[in-house]
């Protein structure tokens, strides 16, 4: 069973930088892919980035490219999401999420492509 602890939300102005951290309980970490989604209020959950297995591929949502870059430190079973230049419009309840299927170039989009999630963490950015 996999555990996901994420950390580091809070409250930033806009224009600020944050940084979320997300601990994965298991030895399998080297064979998860990685990625972050986040629930705005009144919408749905929506994809932010995914990084592979071994850090070697990222995808990110046109909104946060450029922006958001997601890494991977697999001394530490733990992923980041280095959130910049941020807007009103990335507050969101963000969720690590781990899937355990695919192949190594896997780097699902889809909530349902994920198999294990941590209990979110609030990002508010205030304009």
């Amino acid at each position: 069973q996999v555990q996901l602890v994420e950390s580091g939300g809070g409250l930033v102005q806009a224009g600020g930088s944050l940084t979320l951290s997300c601990a994965h309980s298991a030895r399998t970490f080297s064979s998860s892919t990685m990625g972050w989604l986040r629930r705005a209020p009144g919408k749905r959950r929506e994809f932010v980035a995914a990084i592979s297995r071994d850090g070697g591929i990222t995808d990110y949502a046109d909104s946060v490219k450029g922006r958001f870059p997601i890494s991977r430190d697999s001394a530490k079973n733990t992923v980041y999401l280095q959130m910049n230049s941020l807007k009103s419009e990335d507050t969101a309840v963000y969720y690590c999420a781990a899937a355990m299927r695919g192949t190594s170039y896997y780097v699902p989009r889809r909530e349902t492509e994920y198999d294990y999630w941590g209990q979110g963490t609030q990002v508010t950015v205030s304009s």
